[in-house]
């Protein structure tokens, strides 16, 4: 990609614009902006690429594009309380709409990628990412850039305002695709027409799968290490007054597991998918405080691969972990917080694996991963097979998304096979 203005030949390149709560401390999030940039570097190398989005700093630094902050007031995502910061957040709500639609004007494309963006399974405010969502799909209409929410999530919602941003975010975008049949029905039943949508895998398995570290020596016939993804859980939007009783049960449940697996002799590796899991995986080594369990400090995608692909078997809850255990084809258990996680499972063959992070129950829980564990060989074989097909799915997506978003490049390529 290029960061200049004019491409090959003199021509100005397509200018692409990625938007998003990116660098902004979430692995999943992260995860599927890299899985763009590898479809645009590969497919469109002379595209002019920037971002508007969570953390700038951190995306410019890290995937080396130009990068504008989503907000201009710096607190969005504190709780204002204060008149001061009240009145902050108020203004930088007006301010925001102009920021918006003239970056949005400077470019002929933006996507969306991926992230459960249409989606409220964990606790989101109207005015606050849904809001931003709005403005950008509106300024696209308006100025006549093509905004695509490419594998987005999406679920039913109950909060009317947030539902009714969402259902407009989604009818003014120029294009539209999922990371499950569950996110296309939902819009389809807020009154989006998706006749149109398709469906493909979630963006992260278009990642390079990273080569696994040498496991640990172990005694022949001792298990190995189990991977424990943890997430710092408080129910979802419609969940809020029993906030606290929900993280206090699931971390409980959670605490009661690895504290099983220790007693049976087992190392276990604490895995985050979020900076502000970092609370719960410190409770869970507080709790059991057994050399046996130690926590890792992902800060990729790869790097959780790298963790789970060394591991005999893992149990996640947040989403993208689970997407990184199945890619790799490690045997998965899910502690499920939505809809989504189970259609993931059974996505990859592994419906009978998932337990409801709301209500774990330790004794059922361990049946299931001891289950998980007998059929651990017959488990690698169904991954290894559904990897291929997501694999050649997500071929299927990004060719499409040329096709939507590139139809020169898309013609151009049709000639050269034609010849």
């Amino acid at each position: 990609m290029r960061s200049g203005t004019e491409g090959p030949g003199g021509e100005t390149p397509v200018r692409v614009g990625l938007f998003g709560l990116l660098g902004s401390g979430n692995l999943g999030n992260d995860g599927s902006l890299e899985a763009v940039l590898g479809y645009l570097r590969t497919r469109h190398p002379d595209a002019a690429v920037d971002a508007l989005c969570g953390g700038p700093e951190a995306v410019a630094a890290r995937y080396r594009i130009p990068a504008t902050r989503l907000h201009w007031y710096r607190g969005e995502y504190r709780t204002a309380s204060r008149l001061g910061a009240i009145a902050g957040k108020g203004l930088g709500k007006l301010v925001d709409v102009f920021r918006t639609a003239a970056w949005v004007r400077r470019h002929d494309v933006v996507i969306v990628p991926g992230m459960g963006v249409l989606e409220a399974t964990l606790p989101l405010r109207p005015w606050g990412f849904p809001y931003s969502l709005f403005l950008l799909c509106a300024s696209g209409r308006l100025f006549g850039t093509r905004v695509a929410l490419v594998g987005v999530g999406a679920a039913p919602i109950g909060d009317r305002p947030t539902r009714t941003l969402v259902r407009w975010s989604a009818r003014l975008a120029a294009y539209r695709s999922y990371r499950d049949a569950l996110s296309r029905d939902a819009l389809r039943d807020m009154g989006v027409d998706t006749a149109h949508d398709e469906v493909y895998p979630d963006l992260a398995f278009a990642l390079p799968t990273p080569p696994a570290s040498p496991p640990p020596e172990q005694a022949p016939g001792f298990p190995g290490p189990v991977c424990v993804g943890v997430m710092d859980f408080h129910g979802g939007n419609d969940d809020r007054a029993r906030a606290e009783e929900i993280h206090r049960r699931y971390l409980d449940g959670t605490t009661r597991f690895v504290r099983a697996l220790v007693e049976d002799g087992r190392t276990v590796r604490l895995l985050t998918g979020d900076e502000c899991d970092a609370s719960v995986v410190a409770a869970i080594l507080d709790a059991v405080d057994s050399p046996l369990v130690t926590a890792a400090e992902p800060a990729s995608l790869a790097d959780l691969m790298k963790e789970m692909a060394a591991a005999d078997t893992v149990v996640a809850t947040r989403y993208h972990n689970l997407i990184c255990a199945l890619k790799v084809g490690t045997p998965t258990l899910a502690l499920s917080y939505a809809a989504k996680s189970d259609a993931l499972m059974a996505r990859m063959g592994l419906d009978a694996y998932c337990h409801p992070a709301r209500e774990i129950d330790t004794d059922r829980l361990l049946r299931q991963f001891r289950e998980l564990e007998r059929g651990s060989p017959e488990v690698r074989r169904t991954l290894a097979e559904r990897n291929l097909i997501a694999g050649r799915q997500l071929d299927e997506q990004f060719t499409a998304l040329t096709s939507a978003l590139f139809p020169a490049a898309h013609r151009a390529h049709a000639l050269r096979e034609a010849s």
